[in-house]
């Protein structure tokens, strides 16, 4: 049970490790340079000179405290942009790539209904979302105790939890372009676009009339600057994001059923 979801994890076992460590040099880099940044800038009178409309895009609230600069420097570019697009792009490949190239039909001959092969390719893609949150929490507490700027342990560890059901959020979106397009190309270039239209309209609309469109946005689930600078975070916000999660896998597997391949 659960071979292909074991192949394809072990596939994407190496590429995650490097992954891992390139977001952890990511988080080294943005610690170290903290003290300089701090030291030049004391207070927030550098946010003053910035666009209304990039404070809000990029949620930046404070950079006098490490936790703030790294909500900004650090989670929402790395964790909020560049991952959600990592694992949409991933899992964009996961059903569509197997299609381009011509193999689905040697493993829709395996005893395997489509929903259940569906369900384990996308249970690989957590393989990179799991991996990926290991090393970085650490760097980050050892790096903030050497420049003496100490982060608390419960606050750096949320907030890489509560970035799994967020990251399979975005996965999901890129797993049902992966299904729609029969072209690998297509649909990773669609997941792309779809996961990033979802965070300019999260982040745009957020303080105007429309700001419940947003509400389809995974980005409005997860807030990094709550966790970090308030030490709390929304429950029912991680809820959605998994119902969100399962919304869309199930929507995978429907349309994957009537696919003609």
């Amino acid at each position: 049970m659960f071979e292909i979801a074991r192949y394809e994890g072990r596939n994407r076992l190496k590429g995650s490790v490097y992954l891992s460590i390139g977001m952890a040099l990511l988080a080294a880099m943005v610690v170290w340079v903290y003290p300089s940044f701090s030291g030049a800038f004391g207070g927030d009178e550098l946010l003053e000179a910035y666009p209304e409309e990039m404070l809000q895009v990029f949620r930046i609230e404070t950079m006098t405290s490490l936790e703030g600069f790294l909500a900004f420097e650090l989670y929402t570019f790395g964790w909020i942009v560049l991952l959600g697009l990592y694992v949409a792009y991933v899992a964009a490949g996961t059903v569509a790539d197997d299609v381009d190239r011509g193999r689905m039909d040697t493993l829709l001959a395996m005893p395997i209904s489509r929903a259940r092969l569906v369900a384990e390719k996308f249970l690989a893609v957590g393989v990179p979302i799991v991996v990926v949150n290991l090393l970085t929490p650490i760097v980050l507490l050892v790096g903030s105790r050497l420049i003496d700027e100490p982060l608390a342990v419960a606050d750096v560890v949320a907030v890489h939890l509560l970035s799994i059901p967020y990251l399979f959020a975005c996965a999901g979106i890129g797993l049902v372009c992966s299904v729609v397009f029969d072209r690998v190309g297509v649909a990773q270039r669609a997941a792309l676009g779809a996961t990033f239209a979802l965070f300019l309209v999260e982040s745009l609309l957020v303080e105007t009339d429309y700001a419940e469109l947003g509400a389809i946005a995974p980005m409005r689930y997860y807030d990094p600057n709550e966790i970090l600078l308030d030490g709390t975070f929304d429950p029912v916000g991680v809820a959605v994001l998994v119902g969100m999660t399962v919304a869309l896998l199930v929507a995978s597997q429907l349309l994957f059923r009537r696919a003609d391949i």
